[in-house]
């Protein structure tokens, strides 16, 4: 009887989430110097638009706005993966160091690998995910004590740590390089959505599209390793292959997320608490309430963003940083 009055609201909740999804979308489109007016969206998405209703619909608005979907979901997802196999409800990718080693792989990559900008936008999420495994697998090994296994507390001490570290080195590698170059990078680490066209949306899709359904599947183990390692080891899960494999996911939603939108915290550190807070701890009810929540946080973060000063707006991870940092602060108090 309770499982299913959970799945109801659970229906529910996903429900109003995605109409309040739609709505922010339709807003975002309709909103700026250049969009397209709200009696003309339908018939434009159908292809009766102007030249200029067309151009601004489907090469300007639609793309930009799901990327920060996409994204959005990935950095919800991945923060749910870390806090669960790490019993952390404070951890998160940007937090813990990971978003910061995928951008220093992608700083080296940009200024270093001089490749074309067909192979540019390809490679991306690979050099940011090959920076984010080895942050993590770093985080990860001074976190694990052999005789207790992983801490959490020290896990989040070693990623702010890490994180500080790694920043030290961004900065060096700006300060050693041409201004142009330079530009592009601080965008990058404010937070900036720099991947703005179709190629950008074809090459974070096929992460999601394999690392989502994969994560559903996994939801039971999540709600194991959740639990104390006695009782997840008592029912038979091998502890250290799920939590080096959920890891690896959550590692690779992070990159691919952050190589295309720049350095965006907190969206995976209060998607899931709101997200539980919905529909309860269960991973099976808990983690597509998340996905849709952290689409949500980001397109509204970058819609407000664009459309609050000036010509070029405010990055999108300023905006979720005003909204996180106090959470943070809250989180940290509460807990």
């Amino acid at each position: 009887m309770m499982e299913t009055r959970l799945r109801r609201r659970q229906r529910l909740i996903f429900l109003l989430l995605s109409l309040l999804l739609l709505g922010t979308i339709v807003v975002s489109i309709g909103l700026g110097p250049a969009s397209v007016s709200y009696d003309r969206l339908l018939p434009t998405l159908f292809g009766q638009g102007s030249f200029k209703e067309d151009f601004v619909l489907f090469s300007l608005r639609l793309p930009r706005i799901i990327i920060t979907l996409l994204a959005g979901m990935a950095l919800a997802l991945s923060g749910s993966i870390l806090q669960g196999i790490t019993r952390n409800e404070l951890a998160d990718p940007g937090i813990i160091g990971i978003n910061t080693g995928a951008g220093v792989a992608v700083a080296i990559f940009f200024l270093y690998f001089p490749v074309d900008v067909g192979s540019f936008i390809y490679g991306l999420p690979v050099a940011a995910f090959l920076g984010a495994l080895v942050t993590a697998v770093a985080i990860y090994a001074l976190s694990y004590d052999r005789n207790r296994g992983l801490q959490p507390i020290r896990l989040i001490l070693t990623g702010v740590g890490f994180s500080m570290a790694l920043s030290g080195i961004m900065v060096i590698l700006i300060s050693s390089t041409k201004r142009e170059k330079v530009d592009f990078i601080a965008k990058w680490l404010a937070g900036n959505i720099w991947g703005t066209d179709w190629t950008f949306v074809y090459a974070l899709l096929p992460w999601l599209i394999v690392l989502i359904p994969f994560t559903l599947y996994k939801a039971n183990k999540l709600n194991l390793l959740a639990l104390n390692e006695p009782v997840a080891i008592g029912v038979g899960v091998s502890i250290e292959k799920e939590r080096i494999q959920l890891l690896l996911t959550a590692v690779a939603l992070a990159a691919s997320a952050v190589s295309v939108t720049g350095g965006i915290s907190f969206i995976g550190l209060m998607a899931p608490h709101i997200a539980r807070a919905l529909v309860g701890p269960r991973h099976q009810w808990f983690l597509p309430i998340a996905l849709l929540i952290g689409g949500w946080l980001l397109v509204l973060a970058d819609t407000i963003g664009r459309n609050i000063a000036g010509p070029d707006g405010v990055p999108a991870g300023i905006v979720v940083a005003l909204i996180g940092a106090p959470y943070f602060i809250y989180l940290l108090l509460k807990k």
